[in-house]
Parts: structure tokens; sequence; C-alpha cells
């Protein structure tokens, strides 16, 4: 945990808008050191030849295709409607 003490509790507190004790500060800095000791592992790891990805399994296009069929007869569409004319649904005039 080499970067423990390079960390700016105090810094990272105010951009988290946290008012910490000093036991949290303490806590915290620990916490957030190994964090960034894990990180800096990550680091070392060797990705040359490993292709960037946004998931780490192949993501396929789940939706059917867009296919057009046979809609509703227009008997079918107006049964419903409250008022109907010239085989349409017939609804108040909202604007004037």
């Amino acid at each position: 945990m080499s970067s423990a003490p390079q960390l700016n509790i105090d810094h990272v507190a105010k951009l988290a808008r946290l008012a910490l004790t000093p036991e949290e500060k303490a806590q915290f800095a620990a916490q957030l050191g190994s964090v960034l000791h894990h990180i800096e592992q990550l680091a070392k790891v060797d990705v040359a030849g490993v292709e960037p990805s946004a998931h780490a399994f192949a993501v396929h296009n789940v939706w059917q295709d867009d296919v057009a069929r046979p809609g509703l007869t227009v008997a079918d569409a107006l049964r419903n409607a409250p008022a109907q004319r010239e085989n349409m649904i017939a609804v108040p005039k909202v604007v004037e």
C-alpha cells in the first residue's frame, strides 16, 4: 500500500461532500490505499493483443426482425371507439 501516504483524504472528502472524523479519515485512507494498490496490480497486466470491448461476452440483438404484417381491419379498429365518422375515430375538438 505504497499509495496511502500520497492520498489527500481531506480533499477526497471535500469532493464527496463528506464530513469525516479523524478515525474515519484513517480508516478510509487505508481502504482507499488498498483499492489503489489493487489497481496498480491491474495496471501491470499485459493486455497486448486483447481487443477492447464494452462487454465480457458478445452481445447480440435480441429483437426480432421488423417484418410488415397485416394490421387490424377498419371494423376491428373501430369496434370499441366511443364515436366514429367516415371510418375514423371521432374525438372532441381540443384546439381552437
